[in-house]
């Protein structure tokens, strides 16, 4: 979308993603059972990071250069690995790295050039061999479904405009009901959902 290339218009995503995954992760870290019940992966960290996810994701925005577009398709990614993925939801010990790789993926997918999984690493303060094994793990994840029609690529820029647009005239403080909305609801719509914005589904992190 051309309306990504605006300077004003990325720092305004970076800032709604990260609120959403912000309360995303705490509201996955309040639920004690599912705590329990959750498998371990190789994107669990053994303590939560110090950076917040905001200060993370515009670090990545900032050194990885990459095209606009490839954060909605990391948005899109990390929707598909939570509904595929049931036993891994997004929580304060796996968000950072869940972050990194899928911008990651979607670079190498969406953009002619791109760096590669070192510079990534540093990007992301973990090693490379780390980073290695989290790409391989999150395109299983995935079940190698990268591709991202231009109608589903529409829907979840689309579904974020509307939210921004209805947290535009509040802080994010004060706008907690639009973004518990988007908690209950899906991070946006399956991938037979692209032409159709009414039928949301429950999150699935």
């Amino acid at each position: 979308m051309a309306e990504l290339e605006i300077p004003s218009v990325m720092p305004k995503i970076i800032t709604f993603l990260s609120s959403l995954l912000k309360r995303v992760a705490e509201s996955n870290d309040l639920n004690q059972q599912q705590l329990i019940n959750q498998k371990i992966s190789v994107f669990h960290g053994l303590t939560r990071p110090t950076i917040t996810i905001q200060s993370y994701l515009e670090r990545i925005f900032k050194y990885a250069n990459c095209s606009p577009s490839c954060f909605i398709v990391a948005y899109v990614y990390l929707d598909r690995f939570t509904q595929m993925q049931p036993s891994f939801p997004i929580n304060s010990f796996n968000v950072h790295r869940l972050l990194i790789t899928s911008v990651m993926v979607a670079a190498k997918f969406m953009d002619d050039i791109y760096y590669n999984n070192a510079y990534y690493a540093k990007v992301g303060g973990i090693t490379t061999i780390e980073m290695n094994f989290l790409e391989v793990d999150f395109l299983f994840g995935l079940g190698f479904h990268l591709n991202v029609t231009p109608n589903n690529f529409q829907a979840y820029c689309a579904h974020l405009q509307r939210e921004m647009l209805l947290m535009q005239p509040l802080n994010f403080v004060d706008s907690s009901l639009s973004l518990e909305k988007s908690l209950k609801a899906h991070l946006c719509f399956n991938e037979d959902e692209s032409s159709s914005h009414q039928n949301q589904q429950q999150l699935a992190v």
